[in-house]
């Protein structure tokens, strides 16, 4: 059993590998998209093997809302600088006060959706052609219809009925002038693949993955952590709990679970057993059925 996940995470790891180096030979201003979580981890540090020795040959990118865990921007900046590779970083803030975005009010406020300007703005600010990031199919069934090159039209949008074919893995990166693509090179991986890869390479990861004691509210059966940034109701109560997070995002959205998973094996053993997905943690994904497809056909990543 072990050789054989072994083995699938050496033909995983090449498969992505591959990709990572198709975009950068077709395409011209190629970005990764960086979070500081776990799936964009993943990204860098195999682009940083596709090109060893050399360093990453293009900039990573974080859209910014302003709402992160501060736990998470700590281990981006200091991982892009062991990293060596330049970062963008395009603020959510900066287009509310340019009057692109309106934020939003009320109970569930969140700043989640207001990404798609910024990511949209900075793709057409600094020219990309190409956006790598570590999107998943298996995290929601949007991302199940994403091919490795997902062609997004002059405006940004994703047309999942007009995807182009990729046979034998023949990666297609002909575009017209102000077209761009988003490439997923972990597309075929799972959650359980990427936590037993962070285990084989033994990568650096943000401590909120791992159990803690956090404050948290409790909203429509997620816990979502205390911070300035959450609206709360007058009726809300605010209770200690043994967590960690399976996802990471923006912490209006951003749900936790209760774990006492200290270790990366454990997280292994924990996802093993469970029956929900890491995306059923985030509440921005239970505004309706199609959520999450309709912010992608909107440009969002």
């Amino acid at each position: 059993m072990i050789n054989y996940h072994l083995n699938n995470l050496k033909e995983l790891e090449s498969e992505a590998i591959y990709v990572i180096r198709e975009a950068a030979a077709q395409l011209e201003r190629p970005v990764l998209l960086y979070s500081g979580g776990k799936d964009s981890i993943l990204v860098a540090h195999l682009a940083r093997k596709a090109f060893y020795p050399a360093r990453i040959p293009f900039p990573l990118m974080h859209v910014d809302t302003g709402h992160n865990f501060p736990e998470t921007l700590e281990f981006r900046d200091n991982h892009v600088k062991e990293l060596q590779a330049k970062l963008i970083v395009a603020k959510v803030q900066d287009s509310i006060d340019e009057g692109r975005v309106k934020e939003e009010t009320g109970l569930n406020a969140s700043r989640n959706a207001l990404q798609t300007t910024t990511l949209l703005d900075a793709i057409e600010k600094h020219k990309f052609d190409g956006a790598l990031g570590g999107a998943r199919r298996d995290e929601e069934k949007a991302r199940a219809k994403e091919r490795f090159f997902s062609h997004r039209d002059e405006f940004g949008q994703w047309d999942p009925k007009n995807q182009r074919p990729e046979l034998w893995h023949i990666l297609n990166g002909k575009k017209a002038m102000g077209e761009n693509f988003r490439i997923f090179p972990l597309s075929n991986w799972t959650e359980l693949d990427v936590w037993r890869y962070i285990s084989m390479e033994k990568l650096e990861i943000p401590k909120i993955y791992f159990s803690h004691d956090r404050d948290c509210v409790v909203r429509d059966g997620v816990l979502l952590s205390d911070s300035d940034y959450l609206n709360k109701a007058d009726n809300e109560e605010m209770v200690n709990k043994h967590v960690r997070f399976r996802t990471i995002g923006d912490m209006t959205c951003t749900g936790a679970v209760e774990s006492s998973a200290n270790s990366v094996d454990d997280i292994i053993d924990e996802i093993s057993a469970t029956r929900m997905t890491e995306r059923g943690t985030r509440s921005d994904d239970k505004r309706s059925e199609a959520a999450m497809e309709d912010r992608k056909k909107q440009g969002y990543f």
